[in-house]
């Protein structure tokens, strides 16, 4: 059988998660390209090979959402997943009339299906905008972790802005560098 072919949209943060954790390694699903919207300068660019996995040698192209309609019907693209995590109800409803107009399934995946496994305890630090202070936030958040005498490891997905590949691994030794 085919894989199923897909269409995630995002502004590269929720997106590359949710390919990483739902579809990177699974061979039932194709993910046929990304688009962008809020990034500037990202779209006619690439998620890399070296993070794409083995199904994905050239890499995944994203493209502008406005090309959302063109792409769904040049690809035959089956669904259409929302890979944001900050939008209005009014544009997710607006978006989903978009993909199902052109026949495609929108797929709103839940939280729990790509959360990153752990065997310690995890805080996580969330918004729903870009800019709202999550990096302050995490850095308060860690520094009362340590005076509590706690070990603390942070994690997030790489920024966009630069060289993804390059981006991959991120030590931060140092609250500076969040």
């Amino acid at each position: 059988m085919d894989p199923h072919r897909l269409l995630i949209l995002g502004a590269a943060g929720r997106d590359f998660h949710l390919f990483n954790t739902l579809y990177r390694d699974n061979e039932a699903a194709q993910v046929v390209a990304f688009t962008a919207q809020q990034i500037p300068h990202i779209d006619d660019r690439r998620y890399p090979p070296e993070l794409a996995g083995d199904l994905y040698p050239e890499g995944i192209p994203i493209h502008s959402e406005d090309e959302l309609e063109d792409l769904v019907l040049a690809h035959e693209i089956e669904s259409v997943v929302l890979g944001y995590s900050d939008l209005s109800y009014d544009e997710v409803g607006h978006l989903m009339a978009r993909a199902t107009a052109m026949g495609a399934d929108f797929i709103v995946p839940d939280a729990w299906s790509s959360m990153i496994e752990s065997r310690l305890p995890v805080v996580a630090v969330t918004a729903s905008r870009t800019g709202v202070g999550k990096s302050q936030t995490s850095r308060a958040v860690a520094r009362a972790l340590r005076d509590e005498g706690l070990r603390v490891g942070i994690i997030r997905h790489p920024m966009p802005y630069g060289d993804l590949v390059r981006q991959r691994v991120q030590r931060f030794a140092s609250e500076d560098d969040l």
